[in-house]
């Protein structure tokens, strides 16, 4: 059961026929296999592009291991045996960091060949070192997400399955990895996020070409994830590692750890902004989730802080919309996020519930020393609407359905 994730593929119909490399990236899970599928199908169907002119590759299909594909030579040799004619031909190469030095072959089959190149991949190194030598200026990057709480609540309707209770609480709970929703059992749905999880630890960062040590990386990495969207510090990381286990760890550590995090695609890494001198602040950053059932797995006990589950939520949701975000500093405390887009911005606080005059005051109280005009707004999961002095407050469930959006200026 799937839904077409029409976002991603408008953004991407547009370079169908282009010789840009499409790279889709994204965490391991999140639906890049089945978009790519869906692309193959528009291109068969609307296009009236033959099947014959179609070359497909999942390099984790124990199909194409038989096939004995282990590095560029022989992927170029298998891709030039199934280009007959002077036709435009269309690849795919899903999870094309398995062959090793791969990007010879895309730099090769883009200078010699009518192709149009689709391929997918689980690291962000994808786009770096040799590949960003040998084809800068040449790809353009997709960067896929698990489903946005809309795709969720979609996936539900037009499979004609039934809402879970609370659906904004389930989704908070257990967030958007298209195959979680196969599950309804609480332990099922943690398992099947656990191997997801410990499935990228072991394939893409503690695999055996990398020195790290597993144990030490899980305690780390469980502690920076299930701790998304709160206050970060490295030495506290240290402080804490250090007084409970016999090897000492340093700072670079937790820095070299979370620089592994965000490869995979498990954590955005986001920096203060000082509003008032307009500068970004190097050292200073919180760490957020790309999904929030990975914060649930990585917790003990089951926990998860709400209020900081649905931050971390509101973040994901601007990034899938475009923005580019960062935490707002000010001489008395913080702005939740910053959301900006070619040259405009807003200004976003975030609370789980505005249950009291205090909880009121200290939400659109945080906006008092902006003096930027752009427009400010307080989310939170309240329906009745608080705005007040000029502050929007917006209901999070409806914003998330686009039902309400917000301004920049």
């Amino acid at each position: 059961m799937i839904i077409k994730r029409t976002q991603y593929l408008e953004h991407i119909r547009r370079f169908y026929e282009s010789n840009l490399i499409k790279v889709l990236t994204g965490v391991r899970r999140c639906g890049k296999s089945i978009l790519l599928n869906q692309i193959k199908e528009e291109l068969i169907k609307d296009k009236k592009i033959k099947k014959d002119h179609i070359i497909s590759i999942n390099f984790e299909d124990v199909i194409f291991a038989k096939l004995k594909i282990t590095n560029y030579i022989k992927l170029n040799d298998y891709i030039l045996k199934q280009i007959k004619d002077d036709k435009k031909y269309y690849i795919f190469l899903d999870e094309i960091q398995h062959i090793h030095q791969f990007e010879k072959v895309l730099a090769s089959l883009k200078a010699t060949q009518n192709v149009s190149i689709f391929v997918t991949g689980s690291n962000s190194t994808l786009l770096s070192g040799r590949l960003a030598t040998l084809l800068v200026g040449r790809c353009k990057e997709f960067k896929i997400m698990p489903f946005t709480y809309s795709e969720f609540i979609q996936y539900y309707k037009e499979n004609n399955l039934e809402l879970p209770n609370k659906p904004l609480l389930n989704y908070i709970r257990f967030g958007g990895m298209p195959q979680r929703m196969d599950y309804t059992i609480e332990k099922d749905i943690k398992d099947y996020l656990s191997s997801i999880y410990y499935g990228i630890i072991d394939k893409d960062i503690c695999n055996s070409k990398a020195k790290i040590d597993r144990e030490t990386f899980i305690l780390i990495a469980n502690y920076i994830i299930s701790n998304a969207s709160k206050d970060f510090s490295a030495q506290s990381i240290v402080d804490y590692y250090n007084s409970r286990n016999k090897d000492k760890i340093y700072r670079k550590t937790i820095y070299r750890y979370l620089e592994k995090l965000e490869q995979a695609f498990l954590i955005s890494r986001v920096k203060r902004y000082d509003i008032s001198t307009k500068r970004t602040l190097k050292q200073i950053e919180k760490q957020f989730a790309i999904d929030n059932g990975l914060i649930l797995a990585c917790s003990e006990a089951n926990k998860i802080f709400e209020s900081h589950a649905l931050e971390n939520v509101v973040y994901n949701e601007l990034l899938y919309r475009g923005y580019e975000v960062k935490i707002g500093k000010t001489y008395k405390g913080e702005i939740d996020f910053i959301a900006m887009k070619d040259g405009k911005k807003c200004f976003i606080q975030v609370a789980y519930l505005l249950l009291s005059e205090e909880v009121i005051n200290r939400e659109f109280n945080a906006f008092d020393s902006v003096r930027d005009p752009s427009p400010k707004y307080v989310f939170s999961l309240d329906e009745f609407d608080m705005s007040r002095d000029g502050i929007t407050h917006l209901n999070i469930e409806e914003w998330l359905l686009n039902k309400v959006n917000i301004a920049l200026s």
